[in-house]
């Protein structure tokens, strides 16, 4: 809840920099205080927001080197980590899971959910302006899915130029590349915005044995990777259109193409695979806006996502030949949203507006094909008065949900702030709703994964998640110093988790009969299966510090820490959250200084937690990661602009080199200390 900028570059350094601001090219351009939309649904100045959101700024994202999303996230946020997989990344924020955290972008649902594991490899992050991050349950606004909290990754379309284009580069080792080209053109109220981004990394290993099943002795070579490598494409277009200062309109279109790189099965070696996973999404949506005037207006959008995965065979396996594909899910979700924004009373700001959603899923592993939609009206007011030399903002809000699966549900939304001087005091009450996802409901899921066969059962008697989320915070703000505290509670009932069911005897039977194509080999390997239920509760609390100084003009220092305590509940017995980590704390460091056309930006950033939990398996060690990255701009030639950065990820080479077993998993999936290279080129007018 704490609202610092978690880069190394905070807003509280800027006002410095400010000063020595230039019209060349290679000055930074820092926002004091930026316009977030997220924690209110409408847009206002950061300080002002009664419900706080923390925000990643383009400029944050650029002085760290970072190319993908999820570094953005992690080198920034302590209270975020990830796992990625073959099947995509396991994103968890203050303990919680993928399925309770909602991805949206530019305020629209991400879709493309595998089990619960986000292919975070759809977010565009050439065209990302900022990433406001909401902590905590924030359904009445954004209904199912926000109990957690909301993700909004902000697009940037340029308004100043004819035609404008960009290319950006970075390589870094085991085969890791990101390349985007952009081309940009706007006149007379038309925008369009092309984006091409190309993104690939090699698996790797940090061990190249494994223990022999059922010995924690003997051990046996495997080439199966802790990171799993892919090839990923992404073409990006958006067009936009404003006939007037009243009048708005947009229309964009996503397509990616993505297979993982993974080493084929081979018969003198375990851990290879027969197939590669391959995906292929496609997102478009059509939006409009009418402005009364600056406080007043009025917006609709409709989106559809379209995302579907499955198993491209490169070995020769039964009756598949090299080259052949098999689908295993297809999801389309459609969303329609109506809302207005409405000055009603003065220092008021009023909100109200209806969504419908549809989710279908088809999948052939799982035995799916189903849909389910939602309804909801919403309505939330904000309003803010005066109070000596202080003031209160205050924020009530409401949404009703009709779901098609689980009827009728409200959740409400408390806030309120006061403000006096430099310091600013907050407290939120928001709930939370979820219904249960189509495959938690239905699946009926059976596949083999390097010989071990996995069954999965859906629940039809599964009920909504809901949720209370109770937070405080103080904060201290100068030009100086800043200071957030915050403290915060989520706790969750009829928690849907998938629970491991131990085989014997008579369920082996039951198992055989509703999966005859197992096979007795298959069989004989099976130890347990998994059944989707509700928990009795779910209980999260943390507590959250953020200090950022600014030590002289381009020179700022901050440290965030997030502490984190997650557990659930089945019956009597509490158990803590799987993957959730209890202390994590993020640490940069960042010097800009500008001579004439060349400008020297220097950023040290570091991550370290504890170990993580996980439930049945052996915890993974607890790690410290440190970064450097530097950029050099230069504004020296008369077509273009030069930025080459060179920086060292890992400074301290550490490796989880754990030997891989039945019993372990993993939190810290770097290959260790690699070299990082990139160069952005911006063609002047």
């Amino acid at each position: 809840m704490a609202v610092l900028p978690l880069g190394g570059s905070t807003a509280f350094s800027q006002i410095h920099l400010m000063e020595h601001r230039d019209t060349s090219a290679v000055e930074r351009s820092y926002e004091l205080n930026p316009v977030v939309v997220t924690g209110s649904g409408h847009h206002q100045r950061l300080k002002s927001t009664a419900t706080p959101v923390h925000v990643l700024s383009r400029q944050e994202i650029q002085e760290q080197g970072i190319a993908t999303f999820e570094d953005a996230i992690v080198r920034m946020m302590p209270q975020v980590s990830m796992a990625p997989s073959s099947m995509g990344t396991f994103l968890r924020l203050n303990g919680l899971g993928n399925k309770y955290i909602l991805i949206l972008i530019n305020g629209q649902k991400l879709s493309g959910d595998i089990s619960n594991n986000v292919d975070l490899s759809r977010i565009n992050m050439a065209r990302v302006k900022r990433i406001e991050v909401l902590d905590g349950a924030a359904s009445s606004l954004y209904g199912s899915d926000a109990i957690g909290g909301v993700i909004n990754i902000i697009t940037d379309q340029p308004t100043s130029s004819l035609c404008g284009v960009s290319n950006a580069t970075t390589i870094s080792g085991k085969g890791k590349l990101t390349e985007s080209v952009n081309l940009d053109i706007y006149k007379d109220g038309f925008g369009s915005y092309t984006t091409f981004t190309h993104d690939r990394a090699d698996s790797y290993q940090t061990y190249t044995e494994e223990y022999d099943k059922g010995s924690d002795t003997d051990t046996h070579p495997t080439i199966a990777p802790l990171f799993t490598g892919y090839r990923s494409n992404l073409i990006s277009q958006k067009f936009t259109y404003s006939p007037n200062r009243h009048l708005a309109f947009n229309a964009g279109m996503d397509y990616n193409y993505k297979i993982t790189d993974r080493p084929n099965t081979n018969a003198d070696i375990t851990g290879g695979t027969d197939y590669e996973m391959r995906y292929k999404t496609l997102r478009w949506n059509i939006g409009g806006i009418y402005k009364l005037n600056a406080k007043n207006s009025v917006q609709a959008d409709i989106t559809v996502d379209r995302f579907r995965y499955g198993k491209e065979y490169d070995v020769e396996t039964g009756s598949f030949h090299i080259g052949d594909y098999v689908q295993s899910k297809k999801q389309r979700n459609i969303e329609q949203q109506v809302k207005g924004i409405f000055e009603l009373i003065p220092q008021g700001t009023t909100i109200v507006g209806t969504d419908w959603r549809l989710d279908k899923l088809v999948a052939t592993s799982g035995n799916i094909n189903q849909e389910a939609y939602n309804l909801a009206y919403f309505a939330q007011h904000e309003q803010r008065f005066n109070v000596g030399s202080g003031s209160i903002t205050a924020t009530a809000g409401v949404r009703y949900d009709y779901h098609q699966n689980f009827a009728n549900h409200f959740t409400p939304k408390a806030s309120v702030m006061y403000s006096i001087g430099h310091v600013n005091l907050r407290a939120t009450y928001s709930a939370g709703f979820r219904a249960p996802g189509l495959d938690e409901l239905y699946y009926h899921y059976f596949s083999v994964n390097r010989g071990k066969p996995q069954i999965t059962f859906g629940n039809r008697d599964l009920s909504p998640e809901k949720s209370h989320y109770f937070a405080l915070n103080a904060e201290y703000r100068s030009s100086i110093l800043a200071v957030s505290l915050t403290g915060f509670i989520n706790r969750i009932n009829d928690m849907v988790v998938r629970q491991d069911i131990n085989v014997d005897n008579a369920s082996l039977a039951m198992l055989q009969g509703e999966f005859p194509e197992m096979t007795a080999d298959q069989a004989a390997k099976l130890e347990r299966y998994s059944l989707y239920q509700n928990s009795d509760r779910g209980d999260v609390k943390g507590v959250q510090l953020n200090v950022s100084a600014n030590i002289f003009p381009g020179f700022n220092l901050s440290a965030n820490y997030a502490y984190t305590y997650a557990r659930t509940k089945s019956g009597e017995e509490w158990t803590l959250l799987e993957r959730s980590i209890r202390h994590a704390a993020t640490i940069a460091a960042n010097y800009h200084k500008v001579w004439g056309r060349y400008a020297l930006n220097v950023n040290l950033n570091g991550r370290l937690q504890s170990k993580t939990y996980y439930t049945n398996y052996e915890n993974a060690p607890g790690f410290g990661l440190w970064n450097l990255n530097t950029t050099h701009s230069f504004d020296l030639l008369k077509w273009a602009y030069l930025e080459p950065s060179i920086g060292v990820e890992n400074i301290f080479d550490r490796v989880d080199r754990r030997i891989d077993s039945s019993n372990r998993k993993y939190a810290l999936y770097t290959p260790g200390r690699m070299l990082t290279v990139g160069l952005k080129l911006r063609l002047k007018k």
